[in-house]
């Protein structure tokens, strides 16, 4: 496997009692690196959108679609070493990131209809729970389905 940034981040002095473990994990580590990051893309661009006055499904499905291409990039690019070279290739893994990402948008929706929308809750809180179970639902998918 080709190394990258963060394998030769692990070999600096300060880093390097970490290196084993980061060798073992590096995947999940990375996974939860890049998902911590496209969780902050989402939140922040949320909470901007819903701070402007925007509806907050409407908010919520445009901070989607910039998390997710996000995701997408770093995904393919550090977390699962896409092996899509292809150009057919890389459309089908394309479409079926994006199609398990609409699947837990549409999780997420339900959840934010749910608990904002119906049971008049604080939208950042909630959409900050909603993350979670969306992280987890993400990887799974990403990893079973799309970058197997």
């Amino acid at each position: 496997m080709k190394e990258d940034i963060f394998d030769r981040l692990m070999r600096l002095p300060v880093l390097r009692i970490f290196e084993p473990f980061y060798k073992k994990h590096k995947e999940v580590l990375l996974y939860l690196l890049f998902g911590g990051l496209t969780t902050v893309v989402s939140i922040v661009s949320f909470a901007l959108l819903v701070q402007v006055g925007l509806n907050e499904l409407v908010a919520n499905v445009i901070s989607w679609v910039l998390a997710v291409l996000f995701a997408y990039v770093t995904n393919r690019t550090w977390v699962f070493a896409s092996k899509a070279d292809t150009r057919a290739g890389v459309v089908r893994e394309m479409a079926s990131f994006f199609g398990g990402r609409v699947a837990t948008l549409l999780v997420e929706e339900g959840l934010l209809a749910v608990f904002i929308t119906w049971l008049g809750l604080a939208a950042v809180p909630v959409k900050v729970v909603a993350q979670v179970v969306v992280i987890v639902l993400n990887y799974v998918i990403s990893k079973f389905f799309v970058f197997k």
